[in-house]
């Protein structure tokens, strides 16, 4: 059967079960807007936990990266998977007990303040807008290529199927979706990891494939440093970034994980605080089956790429590569006008442009794998954007909805009238977050980075403080939100949009890069926190007494 036949089985398939699933459980109240009413099972909360983290930055981006960066790469797998080993075991047992819906609900209680709340709304919405900017771009990755049509065009689409079951369903809506989703996005990311594994090495195992030896009887990976020495690019198993900037964005991508109000949100959705643990390690098994397999996609299809293309003819290049220039997501100049592709280190003379994030999905073609495969692969990345997208968007209109308008500007609004300004905020959050995905900040994994940097510099220090030190105060914790994010913001809008000047790397501080920055400006908000809170009267007695009672089991 024809390919476009097999991706609008497959994508039309899962897209019906999502709809399907977002019509029988659409929202009645608030409290199943917000939080599925509070009655998910442990391992479904950790399916669907999974698929709302792993979003298109973990399934299209994260292997493109490291087949590009190599060893440097790796700091998104230590990085993401250990950010959420802390949440698991830091915050979210503790934050379920206390309660509440949201992160700035959370916030705005906690320190006593609308203020504190209003501040917590703001970075609620920078994180998630800047997050949701990866998932739209990734969605128009996805489309542009197997629907045949532009990226704009695609993040339009994405954007239609997404608003319908996150107004309609709520979060009771999006948890049974992105149970199906997870279910879809894992097994589209593993059959062809599994299939080209053991074509190339004989392991059925991807973890144990990129480890092993090929046909030849080389290394793969002893193979792909060979390749990279012949074009003049950097060994593929050693590292240029400075042990510095990898410690940084490994650090900021960890407690931005622990900062994320989506994720965070996750834990409010199961009945107690045991259940809170028990998803969150359901949750880790299901995400560590991907992170394990991406490094061995990562080798596989740059080999394959290298192999593909390097050298060769370009009037004789498969059909895939035709088929994905046609996106302008890899682009061929022939410089020498001799007919052959160059791909070489050097920008004088390398004819090839590629983009990071076409490596995962372009893989089984270049693989030459069978046409349902291709398709599968297409669902999947499908699946992984569009959960996170969603999980996103309820933030999005829970902190406006509930947190704004209920808790500040309108208390005495009723239940039908926040719900119905939860689902006006969805659908302006949408459009908005379509604007970005048009018109994104850089590729996937680097946009969603940055969200983890602004989650990191704003909420991490505020929610750990906020349980851990009876003596943290409004004062304190407005104080060191404000200043966290406002200097995150300043580092990426000069360093990554090249505002207040050029910004090359040469001018980074202390040689830290944007990525890695949310973590330098997280340690700035503790040391301002904690200050401004001595220096200021502390908390009541029934705050103190709170504090402690949400830290017992």
């Amino acid at each position: 059967m024809d390919l476009q036949y097999w991706i609008w089985i497959a994508v039309g398939l899962s897209f019906a079960l999502y709809i399907g699933i977002a019509i029988w459980s659409r929202a009645s109240s608030t409290s199943e807007f917000y939080v599925a009413g509070s009655g998910v099972h442990p391992i479904a909360n950790g399916m669907a936990t999974a698929a709302d983290w792993m979003s298109a930055a973990s399934f299209i981006s994260m292997a493109g990266i490291i087949s590009f960066n190599g060893y440097d790469g790796s700091v998104y797998l230590m990085g993401w998977t250990g950010g959420y080993v802390l949440l698991a075991l830091l915050l979210a047992p503790y934050l379920r007990k206390f309660g509440k819906f949201t992160v700035p609900d959370f916030i705005g209680d906690r320190y006593y303040s609308n203020a504190a709340r209003a501040v917590a709304v703001f970075c609620a919405l920078l994180v998630s807008f800047t997050y949701i900017a990866g998932q739209m771009r990734g969605v128009g990755v996805v489309f542009s290529r197997y629907l045949e049509v532009d990226i704009n065009t695609g993040v339009f689409i994405g954007m239609a199927i997404v608003l319908f079951y996150a107004v309609l369903g709520g979060m009771k809506g999006i948890t049974y979706t992105q149970v199906a989703q997870y279910c879809v996005l894992i097994f589209a990311f593993m059959v062809p990891a599994i299939y080209i594994s053991f074509i190339t090495t004989g392991h059925i195992f991807p973890q144990l494939g990129f480890g092993a030896t090929g046909a030849d009887g080389v290394y793969l990976l002893d193979k792909l440093d060979g390749l990279h020495r012949e074009l003049g690019f950097h060994e593929y198993t050693l590292g240029k970034k400075s042990t510095l900037d990898v410690f940084f964005i490994t650090a900021a991508l960890m407690v931005g994980t622990a900062g994320l109000p989506h994720v965070i949100v996750r834990f409010f959705t199961v009945k107690k605080m045991s259940d809170a643990r028990r998803s969150a390690g359901w949750a880790l098994l299901f995400i560590a089956i991907l992170y394990t397999t991406a490094p061995a996609i990562a080798v596989f299809s740059r080999t394959n790429l290298i192999e593909t293309v390097s050298n060769k003819s370009y009037d004789e290049l498969p059909i895939w590569f035709s088929k994905w220039e046609s996106t302008g997501l890899i682009s061929f100049e022939d410089k020498n006008k001799d007919g052959l592709v160059q791909y070489v280190a050097s920008p004088e003379i390398n004819e090839l442009t590629i983009d990071a994030d076409i490596m995962v999905l372009a893989n089984p073609e270049i693989a030459q794998l069978p046409n349902w495969v291709i398709a599968l692969l297409a669902a999947g990345a499908l699946a992984a954007a569009l959960s996170t997208a969603a999980g996103l968007l309820l933030v999005i209109s829970s902190s406006v909805s509930h947190d704004l308008l209920k808790k500040i500007i309108l208390p005495e609004i009723s239940e039908k009238g926040e719900l119905i300004s939860a689902r006006i905020a969805a659908t302006l959050a949408v459009c908005l977050a379509g604007y970005f995905g048009i018109n994104p900040p850089g590729f996937v994994a680097a946009t969603v980075a940055l969200a983890f940097g602004l989650a990191a510099a704003s909420f991490f220090p505020s929610i750990v403080l906020g349980i851990f030190d009876r003596r943290m105060n409004k004062e304190g914790a407005i104080a060191g939100m404000s200043v966290g994010i406002s200097l995150m913001l300043f580092y990426m809008l000069k360093f990554k949009l090249g505002w207040f000047g050029s910004g090359t790397p040469e001018e980074w501080w202390f040689g830290i890069s944007p990525e890695g920055f949310g973590a330098l400006a997280m340690l700035v908000n503790f040391f301002v926190s904690i200050t401004v809170s001595r220096m200021t009267k502390k908390p009541s007695k029934e705050i103190q007494d709170l504090i402690e009672n949400i830290r017992k089991p």
